[in-house]
């Protein structure tokens, strides 16, 4: 089975690996479920510091993944959290190629709502790129987005644990005035969704630099080919250079991009539902495979530890079954044992764990136990005759007794008292030299 990590843990499989660790599937025997499991190696205080600051954030929101849980076990600590089935942004776009403009709507709105939620704790994400947004096995269901990994994520008042001039991110996916050293703020996370949605959109990973010299030499690029011209502006808003044009929060661009959404209806043939449209051709199904050996979908069949895991929830241990070790019998000694023998020998095989009949002189075990009898005390009179140390008769002198020694002085003192006595002594004989 897997590893038992810190007594809770199982590890099955990994379904990850980053720069700061792997991640694991994971089954919670206190939870009962299976969770993923990011498990860190404690190289140096500064990545352990970045470990405590991610798994102190607690946001719960249907689009966030935060750490649920820590543990810590040796030299490696882990935070769990949901595990999610559907894989990555990245996944998405490497089946399908550019998606559909009305599911990538949906899943923008999805995202600046998780933004809302983080901002709204006064966290800058400073990560946010498409393999970092995870997606729930919906199947042809309305997709679910899940924003994940604040390995980087800092709060404001916090101190920064890089330097100054030290850019932290996922180049191509930066703000310009992160490039030029500018402190984490929330539209820098703006910037970086709108590079997503632009990522859904074309199909590929888009050039900001590119992107960058298109705006300071001709202004907003155009549409690509096949976006509506609403939802371009939002997008567009989004990726601006300049921090003061772009929305200052999520909330703000989420209102934008209801206003995107109802052009886009009106301007259309028929009102379009999104979850309709791109369920005819997208499907978000499992992306981390069947369980491993050993694993079912109640949890592992068997612990590490050999304990077997019941139905019902609860452990019990695998009973050992008592056998009697088959050894070549000895030579008979009686009738009765000849005949047990002999019974063994024409092919009857021996039961494991049977009893082996006693031989006839062995006192069998009384069939039940003898009856109770009161405590009788010793004869005191035996005692006193056989043992030295019995108590004399009234009245005969008493042996005399040691005295009590008196307690020295402590360990360690009679030394330096010495050591006193001669400086003391020498003192004294030097004094009456001198007289």
């Amino acid at each position: 089975m897997g590893e038992v990590f810190a007594g809770r843990y199982e590890l099955a499989d990994p379904i990850g690996r980053g720069g700061a660790g792997a991640v694991w599937r994971a089954w919670d025997h206190r939870r009962r479920r299976y969770v993923a499991a990011k498990v860190l190696q404690q190289r140096d205080a500064h990545a352990l510091l970045r470990f405590v600051r991610e798994q102190a954030l607690r946001i719960d929101h249907p689009h966030v993944l935060a750490p649920a849980s820590w543990a810590a076990d040796d030299d490696q600590v882990l935070f769990t959290m949901d595990l999610v089935a559907g894989g990555s942004l990245v996944h998405l776009v490497g089946d399908y190629g550019p998606l559909p403009p009305a599911l990538v709507r949906v899943l923008l709105d999805q995202l600046l709502s998780g933004l809302a939620a983080v901002h709204a704790e006064g966290v800058v994400h400073r990560d946010v790129k498409p393999a970092n947004i995870l997606l729930e096995a919906t199947g042809t269901g309305r997709p679910r987005l899940r924003l994940s990994d604040f390995g980087i994520a800092m709060r404001f008042g916090e101190p920064r644990l890089t330097e100054t001039d030290l850019v932290v991110g996922t180049p191509g996916y930066l703000a310009p005035e992160q490039m030029l050293g500018a402190d984490p703020d929330y539209p820098a996370d703006l910037y970086a969704a709108g590079l997503v949605a632009l990522y859904l959109l074309e199909g590929a990973r888009p050039d900001s630099r590119e992107l960058l010299r298109h705006f300071m030499e001709h202004g907003t690029p155009p549409a690509p080919k096949g976006v509506p011209e609403p939802l371009w502006e939002v997008v567009a808003t989004l990726i601006q250079p300049d921090p003061a044009a772009r929305h200052r929060t999520a909330i703000g661009a989420r209102k934008a991009l209801a206003a995107a959404a109802e052009l886009m209806a009106d301007t259309g043939p028929a009102p379009v539902d999104p979850a309709r449209e791109q369920a005819e051709s997208i499907e978000i199904f499992d992306q981390l495979g069947p369980l491993p050996d050993g694993f079912g979908p109640n949890g592992p069949l068997k612990r590490a530890s050999g304990i077997r895991v019941g139905t019902t929830g609860t452990e019990t241990p695998t009973p050992t079954p008592l056998t009697v070790p088959r050894t070549d019998p000895p030579e008979p000694h009686n009738s009765a044992y000849s005949s047990a023998s002999s019974a063994s020998d024409t092919g009857t095989p021996p039961v494991s764990g049977a009893r082996v009949p006693l031989p006839p002189e062995m006192p069998a075990a009384p069939a039940t136990p003898p009856p109770y009898a009161p405590y009788a005390p010793p004869d005191t009179a035996a005692y006193t005759a056989r043992d030295p140390r019995a108590p004399l008769a009234p009245g005969a002198p008493q042996p005399r007794t040691h005295a009590r020694r008196r307690p020295g002085p402590p360990a360690g003192v009679a030394v330096p008292v010495l050591l006193l006595a001669l400086v003391c002594y020498a003192v004294g004989f030097w004094a009456l030299t001198r007289l």
